[in-house]
């Protein structure tokens, strides 16, 4: 079976679900500037820009490009990380930091057409205890529920911000 071969109806679907998702982290920042992506909005201190970072790092790059592919140098970035991903540089720009998510949706979106739903993860660490994702499929539908969960977040900061919501139902 060839890397072509890999893309399924299902697969299909999987990813389109996630690329939703995406749409709307990325929909629901739209028009916002740099100081407010930045500002925290929670009493918890996390800023939209700061959440935007987080799925790039700790949910695309981490769960397709470590544990799918098994990628050495994501797995090192990992063994050394102090989970900062969620704090901003003064000198990352927030054009930079989406424009870096949506160049690893783009590595996750080459991953998953190029590996079987069924295929087992390449690489497990070992800080997660008895949880374990078993193969593609899994991990996918892992980030689909992340990544929705960030997006619903993601519409409470705006609506906390300007009042702007996703989805209006009357």
């Amino acid at each position: 079976m060839t890397a072509a071969d890999v893309t399924t109806a299902e697969t299909e679907l999987l990813l389109a679900h996630l690329r939703s998702q995406r749409r709307h982290v990325l929909g629901i920042l739209e028009g916002l500037d740099d100081e407010t992506l930045r500002r925290p909005v929670l009493p918890s201190g996390w800023s939209c820009l700061g959440l935007v970072r987080h799925l790039t790092h700790d949910d695309e790059r981490f769960w397709f490009r470590g544990v799918v592919a098994g990628e050495q140098a994501v797995r090192d970035e990992v063994e050394a990380s102090t989970g900062s991903a969620w704090r901003l540089g003064p000198d990352e720009s927030a054009d930079a930091i989406l424009a870096a998510y949506r160049e690893e949706a783009a590595r996750t979106d080459a991953i998953v057409g190029r590996t079987p739903l069924d295929a087992a993860p390449a690489w497990w660490p070992d800080f997660f205890g008895d949880f374990r994702l078993d193969s593609l499929r899994e991990v996918l539908l892992h980030v689909i529920t992340e990544t929705a969960t960030h997006a619903g977040h993601l519409d409470a900061a705006r609506e906390l911000i300007d009042g702007r919501t996703w989805m209006v139902i009357d």
